[in-house]
C-alpha cells in the first residue's frame, strides 16, 4: 500500500517578489509541515507502517531542497532510535566513525546521543567500515529500523508531490540494503568487488556508465584484468541472475483526454525469470536479514518536481499489472510526463519512461459525434 497521491496538493503562491508576507508564504510552501499540519494523512501513514506519530512530525521538517546529509539526520532523529544504547567507552568509537567518514561529518557531535550514534552507524555501513561486537549488533538494528522508516518517509514526501526528494529517499533505501553510497559503482553489489577493483574495471571501460544488466558480460570480458577465478566467476554469475530484469510496458486507457478529467495509465511489468517461477530474495550480504525487493511506480510531470501518482508494487512473479490514475491539467495542449520504476533494494535497476498526452478542451459534442 502507498498513500494515495491525490490526498494532498502542494501549491505555489505565485506572489510578487517584493512582498515580504508573500515571500514567507512561498518559503513555507517549500516545507512539508505547513501542508500536512493537523492532517490525518500522517496518522494514517504512521499506523500503516507502525511508526511513531512524533517521528512522522519530525519527517515534516523535510524541505523540497533537502540534501542527503540532512535527510539522514532527519531519518535518524526518529523516536525509534531513542532506545539505541550508548555504552560506557563507546563515545570515542562513535566519534572516530564520524571523523573517519568520507562523506558527511558533524561539528562537535554529541556522541552520547543515540540519534548521533544511529547516524554514525548508518554512514559506517554505507562506507563499509568494519565493525564488531556490540556496535555491529547495534548497526544491524539501525538498518532494520531504517528500512521500516524509509517507506513512511517516502509516502510523506509524495503527499506533497516532491518527486525529486522522494527519489532521494528511495535511493537511501537502496543504500541501506546494499551497504554503499548512492555515488558508488554498482559493481559493489557483486561478490569479491571492492571499491579499488570496481574502479579498475570502470577505468578500463573509459569511465562510461554500464547498465546493471551488462555487469556479467563486462566481468567475463575482463576476468584476467580483475584476477577472477572460475569459481568466483560462477558465483558472480549467480548473483547477476538474481538482480531483477524488468520490462515495462504502458498505455493510456483512452487517447481522448479532456482538461480536468482523470487520466488512466495501464502499466504491465514483466520480469525475466530465466526459467524460475519467481524472483529470489535480494542478494545483500551486508544487510542483517533476508529481504524481498519492492518497487515504487510513479508518474510525475516531466522537468518538474511534482509527482502525480504512486503505487508500491512487488514484482516477484513473471507479470504484474498496475493502473495509475491522475488528473489532467486544466490547460489544454501537449503535456509531458515521466513514468518511473524505482527499486528499494538494488542500485542500477531504476527505469524512467517518457510519454505525452494531448489534453483537449472540455465539452466538445461535435467531436463525440465524429468519433461515433
Amino acid at each position: 500500500m502507498a498513500i494515495s497521491s491525490s490526498l494532498v496538493i502542494s501549491r505555489d503562491s505565485g506572489a510578487p517578489e517584493n512582498d515580504a508576507h508573500e515571500a514567507t508564504t512561498r518559503e513555507e510552501a517549500d516545507k512539508i509541515s505547513p501542508v500536512l499540519k493537523d492532517d490525518g494523512v500522517l496518522s494514517m501513514i504512521a499506523s500503516y507502517y507502525g511508526v511513531c506519530d512524533t517521528t512522522m512530525q519530525r519527517f515534516t521538517c523535510l524541505t523540497k531542497t533537502t540534501k542527503l546529509n540532512v535527510l539522514l539526520e532527519i531519518l535518524t532523529s526518529a523516536v525509534e532510535f531513542e532506545q539505541l544504547p550508548v555504552r560506557p567507552g563507546e563515545e570515542e568509537l562513535i566519534r572516530s566513525l564520524l571523523m573517519n567518514n568520507e562523506r558527511f561529518s558533524f561539528d562537535n557531535p554529541n556522541c552520547t546521543n543515540p540519534h548521533v550514534k544511529a547516524n554514525a552507524l548508518l554512514q559506517a555501513h554505507f562506507s563499509r567500515q568494519p565493525l564488531s561486537g556490540d556496535l555491529a549488533a547495534d548497526q544491524a538494528e539501525v538498518l532494520l529500523t531504517a528500512t521500516r522508516l524509509l517507506p513512511a518517509m517516502v509516502d510523506v514526501i509524495l503527499c506533497v508531490r516532491w518527486s525529486c526528494l522522494a527519489y532521494r529517499a528511495m535511493k537511501v533505501s537502496q543504500m541501506v540494503t546494499q551497504g554503499m553510497w548512492e555515488c558508488d559503482s554498482i559493481l559493489l553489489q557483486l561478490p569479491y568487488f571492492t571499491r579499488e577493483l570496481a574502479k579498475r574495471c570502470e577505468d578500463n571501460l573509459g569511465g562510461s556508465v554500464m547498465p546493471v544488466y551488462d555487469m556479467m558480460y563486462m566481468v567475463n570480458e575482463r576476468r584476467e584484468l580483475l584476477g577472477i577465478s572460475d569459481a568466483q566467476l560462477s558465483e558472480i554469475a549467480k548473483v547477476c541472475n538474481r538482480i531483477p530484469d524488468i520490462d515495462c510496458y504502458y498505455r493510456l486507457d483512452s487517447e481522448d483526454i479532456r482538461a480536468g478529467e482523470v487520466i488512466s495509465l495501464e502499466v504491465i511489468l514483466q520480469r525475466n525469470l530465466e526459467g524460475s517461477t519467481e524472483g529470489e530474495p535480494v542478494y545483500a550480504p551486508r544487510y542483517p536479514k533476508a529481504k524481498e525487493e519492492g518497487w515504487w511506480l510513479t508518474v510525475s510531470e516531466r522537468n518538474s518536481n511534482r509527482s502525480l501518482a504512486v503505487r508500491r508494487v512487488c514484482i516477484k512473479r513473471r507479470m504484474k499489472k498496475v493502473k495509475l490514475e491522475f488528473d489532467a491539467p486544466a490547460q489544454t495542449g501537449m503535456k509531458d510526463y515521466a513514468l518511473e520504476l524505482t527499486c528499494d533494494s538494488y542500485m542500477g535497476c531504476d527505469q524512467v519512461h517518457y510519454f505525452s498526452v494531448d489534453v483537449k478542451d472540455t465539452g466538445a459534442p461535435e467531436d463525440e459525434d465524429m468519433r461515433e
